[in-house]
C-alpha cells in the first residue's frame, strides 16, 4: 500500500471529470492539482477548465462550472468533498470533508512505504562524487560533494533506480610526483618544495612511511604508499560521514589495463583526432563544443582530460544507462567535451550529467574561516565534524541548491535553537517520540489508524499537516528527477513547522471527544515516520530524544 491513495483519488476524480467533458478523451497535459496560496480558496485547486476552453470552444469559467458538476458527482458518493467552487479566471477550488481527511490519515498510517511508487522505466545509474584527489585529506568542498552525491543516490533509489556510488582516484599524473616529493622532503627533514604540498598531515605521512622502512629516494614507492595511506583517511572520513563508495575506480588502473590507449585508439579509427603544433587533438567542435581538446601534449604528456574519457567510455561499457558526475567549481566547461567525446566513440551523450557544485564557506564570528594547521590551506571535512557533527554538516551542505554558494555559519549549526533548521526539524521528530511514549497503550491502539468512529470537528492545523505529509511522494519523485536535495531539506523543515502549529493549537494526549486521541496520536505517527524518512534522503539521523 502507499501512501498517495488519498492524492490519487483526487487526481483521477479531476482527470475523470475532464474527459467526461471531451466524451472520454484525455486532456494534455494532465491538469493540475496544487494546494491553492490561501486557505479560503480551498483545500485543492485545479487549471483542468482552463485547459479545456479551448478544446470545448467555450469560455473557462463557464467549463469550470460544468466541470464542477461533473466533480461533484464523482466525488459526492464518497463523500470527500464539502464544496466545490469557481474562482478567478476558471480554476476549480475543492473544499474537503473531514470524512476524506480521516481516509488519507488511515492511508498515511497503513502505507507500507511513505515514498512514491517506483518509477515505470528504472535506469541503472552510476554517481561519481566527490572524487577529490588522493593528495590530501578531504576538505570541506568535497565533504558537499560527497553530501550531495549521497543524498542524490538515496533520492534515486527512493524512486526505484538501480544506483551505485563510485570514486574515482587521480593517481596518476604530476601532482602524485609532487606529492612523493613533499612527503620525501618531511622524511628528510627539509621543508617540501615550492610547488608541493603542506600541512601537517604531510609531516604525519612522512613519519608513517619512515617507520615502515621506505626509501625516502624511491619516490615511485613513496607516492604509491602515500595515496594509499591518504585513500584510506579520505574512505574513513566518509564512512563517518556516512557515505558508503561501493566502487574506487584508479586512474593508474586505466593507463596499466591499456584502457586509454584503446580509447585514443577508437577516437583515431573514427576520424576525430588530428595532429597540430606536434600535439594530439580531439574534434570536440564537431559535437558542440566551442573548440577542439588537446589530449597529447606535444611532449607527449596526456592530459587529464584524455583519462577521463576512457573512464567514462569504461563506465558506460559497464552497462550503465546515465552517469552522474558530482563536480566542484572549476569544473564549468567540462560537461560539454566529456558529453564530445562520448558522442565520437558512439555513445549517447544525453546518458552524461555533471552537476557543478558551487563553494562552501565556513563562518565564525562574521567571518570566514580560511586556514587550517592540519591541512595547511583548507578547512577538512574531519575538523568541521568534529566541531558541529555529521548531521548539521550534511544539513547546511544540502540546504541551498548546488548552484548556489554556502556560508556554513558554525554559530547557527551548534546551537540548540529554533534558528538551527537541522535542530528544529530534529526536535519535532524527538518531540513527537516523547509524545508517544506518554501516550504508552493508547499510541499502540493508534498505529492501526485513526479511530474510523471518530466525528469530531477536524481543526485547520490537522488538515494541513495531514495535507503536508500526502506532499511527501511527489516532493521525493521531484526532487529525485531534478537532483535537488535542498527540496527535501525545504519539506522536512515545512513538516516540523505544521506539526509544531498542530501541537500548539491541538491536545493530543488526553484529549476529549469520541476517537479524538487516538487520531491525533495517528496523525503523530504518520508526522514522525514521514520526518524520519525525510531526513533519511538527506543522511540526517531522526533522534528519539534530545
Amino acid at each position: 500500500m502507499n501512501a498517495t491513495d488519498s492524492i490519487t483519488e483526487l487526481r483521477g476524480a479531476v482527470e475523470g471529470a475532464a474527459r467526461a467533458l471531451r466524451d472520454g478523451e484525455r486532456t494534455e497535459p494532465a491538469p493540475s492539482l496544487d494546494r491553492p496560496p490561501k486557505p479560503e480558496l480551498g483545500d485543492y485547486s485545479s487549471n483542468a477548465a482552463m485547459l479545456l476552453a479551448g478544446p470545448l470552444g467555450d469560455n473557462p469559467r463557464a467549463v469550470a462550472e460544468r466541470l464542477s458538476e461533473e466533480l461533484r458527482r464523482e466525488l459526492g458518493g464518497s463523500g470527500s468533498v464539502d464544496r466545490i467552487e469557481v474562482a478567478g479566471p476558471g480554476f476549480v477550488n475543492l473544499f474537503l470533508a473531514d470524512a476524506w481527511y480521516r481516509r488519507a490519515l488511515a492511508s498515511l498510517v497503513a502505507a507500507d512505504d511513505l515514498g512514491p511508487a517506483p518509477t515505470a522505466a528504472p535506469e541503472r545509474i552510476l554517481v561519481e562524487g566527490p572524487s577529490a584527489n588522493p593528495t590530501g585529506p578531504l576538505h570541506v568542498g568535497g565533504g558537499r560533494l560527497a553530501a550531495y552525491g549521497d543524498s542524490v543516490v538515496r533520492l534515486l533509489q527512493a524512486v526505484g533506480h538501480e544506483v551505485e556510488r563510485e570514486y574515482y582516484v587521480n593517481d596518476a599524473g604530476a601532482q602524485v610526483g609532487r606529492f612523493a616529493d613533499s612527503i620525501a622532503a618531511r622524511m628528510a627533514g627539509e621543508e617540501p618544495p615550492e610547488d608541493g604540498y603542506g600541512g601537517e598531515y604531510i609531516t604525519e605521512l612522512a613519519q608513517e612511511i619512515a617507520a615502515e622502512g621506505l626509501d625516502p629516494a624511491d619516490r615511485e614507492a613513496i607516492g604509491r604508499r602515500g595515496i594509499e595511506l591518504m585513500l584510506a583517511a579520505v574512505e574513513a572520513t566518509l564512512v563517518r560521514f556516512g557515505v558508503e563508495i561501493d566502487v574506487w575506480t584508479s586512474e593508474q588502473a586505466l593507463y596499466d589495463r591499456g584502457e586509454v590507449e584503446s580509447a585514443l585508439a577508437k577516437l583515431d579509427e573514427g576520424g576525430h583526432t588530428y595532429r597540430s603544433d606536434d600535439a594530439l587533438w580531439l574534434r570536440t567542435t564537431t559535437f558542440g563544443d566551442d573548440k577542439d581538446r588537446v589530449l597529447i601534449k606535444s611532449n607527449g604528456e596526456p592530459t587529464y582530460l584524455t583519462a577521463d574519457i576512457a573512464y567514462h567510455w569504461d563506465k558506460l561499457q559497464r552497462g550503465f544507462d546515465r552517469l552522474v558526475d558530482v563536480l566542484g567549481a572549476d569544473h564549468h566547461g567540462y560537461v560539454g567535451r566529456i558529453r564530445a567525446a562520448i558522442a565520437a566513440l558512439g555513445g549517447d551523450p544525453e546518458a552524461f550529467e555533471a552537476p557543478i557544485m558551487n563553494l562552501v564557506h565556513v563562518v565564525e564570528d562574521g567571518e570566514r574561516v580560511q586556514m587550517s594547521k592540519r591541512s595547511g590551506d583548507f578547512v577538512s571535512l574531519d575538523e568541521l565534524l568534529d566541531d558541529i557533527g555529521v548531521d548539521a554538516s550534511r544539513w547546511f551542505m544540502l540546504w541551498r541548491g548546488h548552484e548556489t554558494a554556502v556560508d556554513l555559519d558554525l554559530a547557527v549549526a551548534r546551537s540548540q535553537s529554533s534558528d538551527n533548521p537541522v535542530y528544529y526539524v530534529q526536535y519535532a521528530h524527538a518531540r513527537i517520540a516523547s509524545i508517544l511514549r506518554k501516550a504508552g497503550a493508547a499510541a499502540e491502539a493508534a498505529a492501526a489508524g485513526p479511530d474510523p468512529q471518530a466525528e469530531a470537528v477536524l481543526e485547520p492545523s490537522e488538515k494541513a499537516l495531514i495535507k503536508r505529509l500526502l506532499e511527501f511522494p511527489d516532493e521525493v519523485r521531484e526532487s529525485a528527477a531534478r537532483r535537488a536535495p535542498h527540496r527535501i531539506c525545504a519539506y522536512s523543515t515545512a513538516v516540523a513547522a505544521d506539526f509544531h502549529a498542530f501541537y500548539r493549537d491541538c491536545q493530543v494526549v488526553g484529549a476529549e471527544g469520541e476517537g479524538v486521541e487516538r487520531s491525533r496520536l495517528a496523525l503523530c505517527l504518520a508526522t514522525k515516520r514521514t520526518i524520519a524518512a525525510a531526513l533519511g534522503l538527506l543522511g540526517v539521523s531522526a533522534p528519539e530524544r534530545m
